[in-house]
């Protein structure tokens, strides 16, 4: 996967100027910055690419990317700016086919496209997009990974690894129908949209009590507790049995002969991490499921830093690092 690694990354960020308009840095763990404009009002900008996913999905992924990300830290993505490059074979209708399905994504969200850049160089060997998203709130209403709380608990919007097995399903049918067969595969397909989570994040932003998000894309479960653990300060208690696996990931690790490390470690875009207060437990769990989306309680946040996974009523070490096998299952090789 393209992620740096976190001690790259901050090496990387140690020349950026620290400025006082700016709430939210460049960091590692945090997919998007934010900066104040005028009295308590601030605006959540995310930057996101797109790169290898099927042509039919490219432009309405594009966005959803990038304005998944905005509505995580609590405000809804109002205005976008786009880019499409391509290698120079890239016809002018590919381009046009992409920026269609862009259009139709915006217009979904109610987000204008402001500007952006297209271009063909001989350097690129694939069509790559980069979206960037942007959203006001009110500073005090601004939802960060930072702010999960001890007590609160864990939950997990939507089972781990959708991403892997929709996108799978999409660009290897043939292996997919082997695997899956016809009418799983055939289902998988249309699952696509479950690899935004704008409308459940925004859902969440409006509840008392939910105190932080953070989305489970590359690295999966293991990236996004240990960064959300990270931000807050925190450590967890996750039960392994509440975790919930999409449909057609046990048949994925079967045939990749998967470890329960790259299990967990699945890309699994659209999933919410969320820090929920007890008391909002409830109302949470309703809104959710009254949207069609079944939420799962892993475990809770805790004061101490300990981070613990509970397999079996046994105790173990929850793993630091994420193992990511997207990569490896869409290029189709065991």
């Amino acid at each position: 996967m393209g992620k740096l690694s976190k001690k790259d990354l901050d090496e990387m960020l140690t020349c950026v100027k620290r400025d006082r308009r700016v709430i939210v840095p460049p960091r590692s763990g945090f997919d998007s910055g934010v900066h104040l404009l005028e009295n308590d009002k601030c605006i959540v900008i995310s930057a996101d690419p797109c790169v290898g996913v099927p042509l039919k999905w490219f432009g309405w992924l594009l966005v959803h990317y990038a304005a998944s990300d905005v509505a995580l830290f609590g405000a809804k993505p109002e205005f976008c700016t786009i880019t499409l490059l391509g290698p120079q074979s890239t016809k002018s209708e590919t381009f046009a086919h992409v920026m269609r399905q862009v259009c139709t994504a915006a217009n979904e969200l109610c987000m204008a496209i402001i500007t952006g850049h297209t271009g063909t160089y001989e350097e690129l060997s694939t069509l790559t997009g980069v979206c960037t998203a942007y959203g006001v709130i009110s500073r005090n209403k601004l939802l960060t990974p930072s702010s999960a709380k001890p007590g609160d608990f864990v939950y997990c919007t939507k089972p781990l690894g959708q991403e892997v097995a929709v996108n799978f399903s999409l660009t290897h049918k043939a292996a997919a129908t082997k695997i899956f067969g016809t009418e799983k595969t055939r289902k998988l397909e249309n699952q696509v949209e479950m690899e935004s989570c704008v409308k459940e994040a925004m859902l969440l932003a409006k509840i008392d009590g939910v105190h932080a998000m953070h989305d489970a894309t590359e690295g999966g479960l293991i990236t996004a507790l240990n960064e959300m653990a990270d931000a807050s300060k925190v450590g967890f208690r996750i039960d392994y049995e509440n975790i919930p696996l999409a449909e057609g990931v046990q048949e994925l690790r079967s045939r990749f002969a998967l470890s329960e490390k790259q299990l967990l470690s699945m890309s699994s875009t659209g999933t919410i991490l969320a820090a929920v207060s007890p008391e909002a437990a409830e109302r949470v769990e309703n809104v959710l499921r009254q949207n069609g989306i079944h939420p799962a309680r892993l475990g809770t946040f805790t004061r101490s830093t300990r981070r613990i996974l509970m397999k079996n009523s046994k105790e173990t070490s929850f793993l630091q690092y994420a193992d990511d096998p997207y990569a490896r299952i869409l290029s189709g090789h065991v």
